[in-house]
């Protein structure tokens, strides 16, 4: 059986539960500038980078606030809630030590900033993941496919060898235009199955030995 390469796992919806205190941040930010947030305005916002939520968030409301003033607000009230409670999906941490256990290296790719990823890292743990990629490491955010091929140059893998778990349309389109193997896990919004690319209900419903062969 051909082995994965490695496993690149996404934060922000795929291994942290992140999305709806994501929504209640957004919601409260966009409020403070006048303005009003649905779910689907979230859903538009989906595994993308920072800046580019923060000039639709800007966009949205008309407000006169930086790009850099919103996202550092927002960043900020993010790291304080990861702090007090980091709401991690059942079963993510158990996925990411069996992968860890059968040999396979491992690695965290995020379109969140660094700060926010190493709050994350203090409860999910650091020694869980061989690289980490965050999303003002790159030039280019998700969906380009830079913070794939930046993960697996420092690992030293093939992409074509190497599986991303993604919840996102972006991050899924970053990690095939890399070159790799994608396993789909949908948080807010669908994700369709195409050539070379499965799509699972949750991270329980993985098997190991599926999720590893699935190089080959």
């Amino acid at each position: 059986m051909t082995t994965a390469a490695a496993v690149l796992f996404d934060m922000d919806g795929l291994l942290v539960d992140s999305e709806p205190v994501w929504f209640e941040v957004e919601s409260a930010a966009v409020e403070q500038l006048g303005g009003s947030w649905a779910p689907e305005h979230q859903a538009a916002l989906i595994g993308g980078t920072m800046d580019a939520s923060c000039r639709y968030m800007i966009d949205h409301t008309g407000a006169d606030i930086t790009v850099e003033e919103l996202s550092e607000q927002l960043i900020a009230e993010m790291v304080r809630r990861f702090g007090v409670d980091l709401p991690v999906h059942v079963g993510a941490l158990e996925l990411v030590d069996a992968v860890r256990a059968a040999g396979v290296p491992t690695g965290l790719v995020s379109s969140s900033y660094r700060v926010l990823v190493d709050a994350a890292l203090d409860r999910l743990g650091r020694h869980r993941f061989d690289v980490t990629v965050a999303g003002d490491e790159v030039l280019r955010g998700k969906p380009d496919p830079e913070p794939y091929r930046r993960a697996c140059e420092q690992l030293r893998v093939s992409p074509r060898a190497t599986v991303v778990l993604e919840d996102a349309a972006s991050g899924v389109a970053a990690a095939e235009a890399a070159g790799c193997v994608v396993v789909a896990v949908p948080s807010v919004a669908p994700i369709d199955v195409a050539p070379g690319r499965a799509v699972v209900r949750r991270l329980l419903d993985i098997d190991l030995d599926w999720l590893l062969s699935r190089p080959a």
